[in-house]
């Protein structure tokens, strides 16, 4: 055992002799008790007068927190204590409080949750303070919180704990809280919009809605297996199919593939679908989504992440799949590119594994996930994919090896996929046909056939654009985090 597993252990036990001696005085963790005040707006409201206002004002108020430091300077004390908005200095006198309110207070540890009430004023040093008039212990802390001005340095405990890196972290504590402000916005702007939100299920009889491995639950009564919302897409559709032409959901997806700094097994995701419209008017309207958020969030058409410099101000350049994949592989031969052979060969130079049962489409994606994707920094539309790769986009009608699909990425990485929806039942049921067929190969991500999506298909899906965007993502964007796991509260991590 270390040192400081030692001492962390001296000081647990010392806080629990600490609850010992309270509870024989009477000490039972008390209900919530009245507050009239957060730190936030106190100093929003007061931190501007002077001393002699504040006293002339004599603004008596109710505060609770943790407190996050202690200073006791024998007849005078003091603290800073946070609440869930920032922090906030109390004072304590012996002279204005009682000897055991006053000596009680001595023994409290930093960490411990409290109440306080007196009047606001101004220290020497301008700072703006509670003169404390009463005191009350409303939670005591039994683990010591980690030195002030070292905080949480190592990551897999921020992630393991985050509690205590919320405690520790203002910059954390920011983090999420722009997280909800950008999830708000974005239900705004859609619902100006007279886009309508929905809900729809999380456990699918059949995983379908996105090319991605499902996690499988049961369901004991039913007696049956059940599928982890990949997609909502094809709930989404039915509604659609319904009448709810223009309908909305952020919902939670469950996709059981690898964990990195841009992925984790649950994730947020919003999808949208608007009848009557076509992709071009779900890039524009996603264009302006992101520049009115941008706006609300930063207060600037520029967003800077790790360093760069990003302008979110439209319109986002769009370039053509094939056209990127040669633009950052001039050596491709343009006339092959539909090649399966010759894909093939470029695949195998990339070092890009070929698997049984993949077509020319399949491959290009390949190759322009692994030389174009990372280098896409400036907000880019990438359009018109391959049709192999795309079963639930509409066919272009110029060119039917391709779909009208598009996908969006800002600094290299993909941050929405849209596409016109294709609404031809018998050719829906053939796109999956196809995939059955790549499951039967071994692709394990493909789609399995959908017989009642097929049937919701031939009562008629109007004319339909859908958009999908990873929020998880866009957080990470907006908030300069590097990693996936700074933007979730609870990231699922490997066992110890």
């Amino acid at each position: 055992m270390t040192d400081n597993t030692n001492d962390q252990n001296k000081l647990i036990l010392e806080r629990r002799k600490k609850l010992e001696s309270l509870r024989e005085g009477g000490f039972n963790y008390p209900r919530g008790l009245e507050i009239d005040a957060y730190a936030q707006d106190l100093q929003e409201q007061f931190a501007s007068l002077t001393g002699e206002d504040l006293q002339s004002r004599n603004k008596e108020i109710m505060v609770a927190g943790r407190m996050m430091a202690k200073r006791v300077m024998g007849k005078s004390s003091f603290s800073k204590i946070k609440d869930g908005t920032g922090e906030i200095q109390i004072f304590l006198s012996s002279s204005k409080l009682s000897p055991e309110t006053y000596d009680q207070f001595k023994t409290l540890d930093v960490g411990d949750i409290i109440w306080v009430k007196g009047p606001l004023f101004k220290t020497k040093t301008d700072e703006l303070t509670i003169n404390v008039m009463e005191l009350e212990l409303l939670t005591k802390s039994l683990r010591p919180l980690p030195e002030k001005y070292h905080g949480l340095t190592d990551t897999e405990i921020r992630y393991r704990q985050r509690y205590l890196d919320l405690i520790m972290s203002q910059d954390s504590q920011d983090v999420f809280k722009i997280r909800s402000k950008i999830i708000s916005k974005m239900r705004n702007y859609l619902s100006d919009r007279k886009i309508l939100e929905v809900e729809t299920p999380m456990m699918h009889p059949i995983p379908g809605g996105a090319v991605a491995r499902p996690f499988i639950t049961h369901h004991n009564a039913l007696d049956r297996d059940f599928y982890l919302r990949i997609a909502p897409e094809l709930y989404l559709k039915r509604l659609v199919i319904g009448g709810f032409d223009r309908i909305f959901e952020i919902n939670r997806c469950f996709r059981n593939e690898g964990v990195s700094t841009q992925h984790n097994p649950e994730f947020t995701m919003l999808e949208l679908y608007m009848a009557y419209c076509s992709a071009e008017d779900i890039m524009d309207l996603l264009e302006d989504m992101i520049f009115q958020i941008a706006l609300e969030i930063k207060g600037s058409d520029t967003v800077r992440y790790q360093g760069n410099d990003y302008d979110v101000s439209k319109p986002f350049q769009r370039v053509t799949l094939e056209d990127s994949v040669l633009a950052h592989n001039p050596n491709l031969d343009v006339d092959l590119l539909r090649d399966k052979d010759y894909l093939t060969k470029v695949c195998a130079d990339l070092g890009i594994e070929v698997k049984q049962g993949q077509g020319s489409g399949k491959l290009l994606l390949e190759i322009f996930e692994k030389t174009v994707e990372g280098n896409l920094a400036q907000p880019t539309f990438i359009t018109d994919y391959p049709k192999e790769v795309s079963p639930l986009s509409r066919g272009n009608d110029e060119d039917p090896w391709l779909v009208d699909r598009f996908e969006f990425f800002v600094a290299g990485r993909e941050l929405a996929n849209g596409f016109q929806e294709l609404n031809d039942p018998d050719e829906q049921a053939e796109r999956f046909n196809f995939q059955v067929q790549q499951r039967e190969s071994g692709d394990e991500e493909a789609m399995v056939y959908d017989e009642d999506y097929i049937q919701a298909l031939e009562y008629g899906l109007p004319p339909t654009a859908g958009l999908g965007v990873g929020i998880d993502r866009l957080v990470m964007f907006l908030t300069d985090s590097p990693s996936i796991r700074d933007v979730l509260f609870f990231p699922q991590m490997r066992e110890k």
